[in-house]
């Protein structure tokens, strides 16, 4: 097959990765079947099938897949004495420094116990609170941002720091375990303890009698079994489609200038930023690349609900709905954007 016709077809894989799951509702349903399906079509436009990528495609999302399902039943086994936990942390501190501190907590623990199960807790802490309505979806979001910013300093936070770890880890990158935290810790970290604050704000007037937001339903084994299945195939469709469209990439993404790569991925307020940096992120990228797109994806996946895994979660469990999540969250994160985009400009060498 000439060039031409592989990067024509990868074209049409990626157009269809990044338009069917916002606009067809059963694509959004069966997302992980059908990123599965267009990670298989583009290895096998690009023949870039091998055993190594099979290997890697089955072994890559054992780490997050355990770490889902593993926490996941251990926040089972807590969730009996959270509500004591958070009372005694309320009466010692006052609600503002518990709010701050849980939602610290939950964005920079997310690394270790996963986005997923860390928007889980969320919706469980929210539900306890028994707060003011409208100030719960603020704290909800407000810590959506800070779980999104936090899980991607490891690769067991999220499939978006699994597949960019998976993606760099042989030359020039070398990317290890502690990659991520390396490369963009210094600017999720103050971006985490600002979120956390702007959710304590004011948390001592909200107190509400009346009913605020609710879990849904708690999960049961079974469900907890399913999402750690869905997360393996969902991270495994991801290394084949990263992998097939490393080609379209090293010729066109790698040649468009930093500050591009950054505003393009606002896009990831309504793409699941884990299918965009699977189709972006090329070994042949440098270290400014890397951090420009990382922080693009990470900051605008936060504004609305389809942009990252614990909007969608947390949205699910407590009944947020969209306009009241873009009502929150727009502001904040186009205020976001343009102050990392600034800061970064001038510091990222």
């Amino acid at each position: 097959m000439s060039d031409y016709l592989i990067i024509a077809g990868l074209a049409v894989v990626m157009c269809l990765t990044l338009v069917l799951p916002f606009s067809v509702k059963r694509v959004e349903e069966e997302l992980e079947a059908f990123l599965f399906v267009m990670g298989l079509a583009a290895v096998t436009i690009s023949g870039l099938w091998s055993l190594h990528l099979v290997k890697e495609a089955l072994k890559e999302p054992l780490a997050i897949t355990a770490a889902v399902a593993i926490v996941g039943w251990l926040f089972k086994l807590i969730r009996p004495r959270l509500s004591g936990w958070i009372e005694a942390l309320t009466a010692r501190l006052g609600i503002s420094w518990t709010i701050f501190i849980l939602v610290t907590v939950l964005g920079l623990g997310s690394s270790v116990f996963t986005a997923i199960v860390a928007a889980i807790m969320l919706a469980e802490i929210v539900t306890l609170l028994k707060l003011n309505r409208d100030y719960e979806i603020k704290l909800t979001v407000y810590a959506c941002y800070a779980i999104g910013l936090g899980a991607a300093l490891t690769p067991l936070g999220e499939p978006l720091s699994t597949i960019v770890v998976a993606k760099l880890k042989g030359p020039p990158h070398f990317a290890d375990f502690f990659y991520l935290a390396k490369q963009v810790g210094v600017w999720i970290v103050p971006g985490v303890l600002l979120c956390a604050a702007l959710a304590a704000r004011g948390a001592g007037s909200q107190a509400s009698d009346k009913v605020g937001l609710e879990e849904d339903a708690q999960d049961s084994n079974k469900d907890i079994l399913l999402r750690a299945l869905k997360v393996y195939i969902f991270v495994m469709a991801l290394i084949f489609l990263g992998s097939g469209l490393t080609p379209l990439a090293e010729r066109y993404i790698v040649l468009l200038p930093t500050w591009a790569l950054y505003w393009v991925n606002s896009v990831s307020a309504i793409l699941d930023n884990a299918t965009l940096a699977a189709a972006e992120i090329a070994p042949s990228m440098t270290d400014r690349q890397i951090t420009f797109i990382l922080m693009g994806l990470l900051v605008s996946g936060g504004m609305l609900i389809p942009g990252n895994i614990p909007n969608i979660v947390s949205s699910a469990k407590l009944g947020i709905k969209s306009r009241e999540w873009a009502k929150a969250a727009l502001p904040f994160g186009g205020a976001l954007m343009l102050l990392y985009f600034v800061l970064m400009t001038v510091f990222v060498k």
